[in-house]
């Protein structure tokens, strides 16, 4: 292993702790948790959900679910409606508190974005881009093979 690999995986690790520590300190600001946060942002991508649905595509536990959902509800960030089709599942939504702040979450995603990557020229940004894909590619592989 070359130490140009080892210093590029040290990069990795401080971006990954730098942009956390970020993410955790600004979700904490609106009285959010990262869990909970992910939920909000899958239902902004996906539409209301059964609670079922939300475990699956989170990939934890219907119980860990009802406890998010529990939290975001007494938030006023979303709410709990019968399913029309399924008398057994309840639907998940966000209140219209909730969506504006998932746009708010979103429009700082955005102005990150830009302060991070806004003053590199288009071909480093590729670049960087291409890289980083490939990374992940090989990172998502390591994971599902863990995973087994």
């Amino acid at each position: 292993m070359s130490d140009a690999t080892v210093g590029a995986l040290d990069r990795l690790l401080e971006v990954t702790v730098l942009l956390g520590r970020d993410m955790a300190e600004g979700l904490a600001a609106h009285g959010l948790t990262v869990p909970r946060a992910t939920l909000l942002w899958h239902l902004r991508g996906n539409g209301p959900s059964t609670q079922r649905a939300l475990a699956d595509a989170l990939g934890v536990s219907p119980r860990n679910v009802t406890g998010l959902v529990d939290g975001l509800v007494d938030g006023g960030l979303v709410t709990r409606e019968p399913h029309p089709t399924d008398r057994r599942a309840t639907l998940v939504s966000p209140t219209d508190r909730g969506a504006r702040l998932v746009e708010e979450l979103g429009a700082g995603q955005t102005e990150l974005a830009g302060q991070l990557f806004g003053g590199l020229a288009p071909e480093r940004l590729d670049c960087l881009v291409t890289g980083l894909d490939e990374v992940l590619e090989r990172l998502r592989a390591l994971v599902a093979g863990a995973a087994r």
